[in-house]
């Protein structure tokens, strides 16, 4: 009986020192992010970003993300919650961190829908469709173009936009500043500058909520 003692209370204490070292780490991690991006605070807007939302709102949310990417796709619906209840208040600028193999030439076809005035049904109908053009996560840019059918594009003038090099250079460009913000995964957030603490809907709504109160 004493040796099981022993044992759970040996036990209790590894487990208070796992989550007291947890919480240092992601202490630290989240310092050092905040550092990352005040270092890099003019890398998280650029002219070219698609922007949402009113252009004075009190909070920016800046997202990375990659058309090919599911949490993406199951994000953008909150986001979207969070402008419909704060009108005027929020504004959406969105980065491109297409990591996932072949999401470049679908970021070219959002940027290319763009020259047409049509980035946000586009966006919208490609993650409604993410799973018929990126099975298991594998972007076939042949297969995106039957979803794109009823948005009045010129598909013609689209692909032949898709390969300007300005967007190439927008592309580059994202995926530079995705590097020294130290972005490795989308979607990856920054709320009037402030990385999150930790991913998840709630960190993100709970950095919304604070930079609403907080002006």
């Amino acid at each position: 009986m004493k040796e099981k003692t022993l044992f759970l209370g040996a036990a209790a204490i590894l487990l208070l020192v796992f989550v007291v070292a947890m919480m240092t780490y992601n202490t630290g991690t989240a310092e050092q992010s905040a550092q990352v991006v005040e270092q890099n605070r003019d890398r998280l807007v650029r002219m070219h970003s698609p922007t949402l939302g009113n252009a004075q709102a009190k909070v920016q949310i800046v997202e990375f993300l990659d058309p090919a990417c599911e949490t993406c796709r199951s994000f953008y619906p909150f986001v979207k919650e969070m402008m419909a209840a704060n009108p005027d208040d929020i504004r959406l600028v969105v980065r491109y961190a297409p990591f996932h193999d072949g999401s470049e030439a679908v970021v070219a076809v959002l940027e290319a829908a763009r020259k047409q005035g049509k980035f946000w049904p586009t966006l919208e109908a490609l993650f409604a469709s993410q799973e018929q053009w990126a099975p298991n996560h594998a972007p076939q840019i042949g297969l995106v173009w039957p979803h794109l059918e009823g948005l009045g594009l010129d598909l013609d003038r689209l692909r032949a936009d898709m390969v300007a090099p300005e967007i190439g250079r927008v592309i580059g460009q994202d995926l530079a500043d995705a590097d020294a913000l130290n972005v490795t995964k989308t979607p990856e957030f920054f709320v009037n500058g402030e990385p999150l603490p930790r991913f998840g809907y709630e960190p993100l709504k709970a950095l919304v909520d604070a930079a609403l109160a907080a002006r």
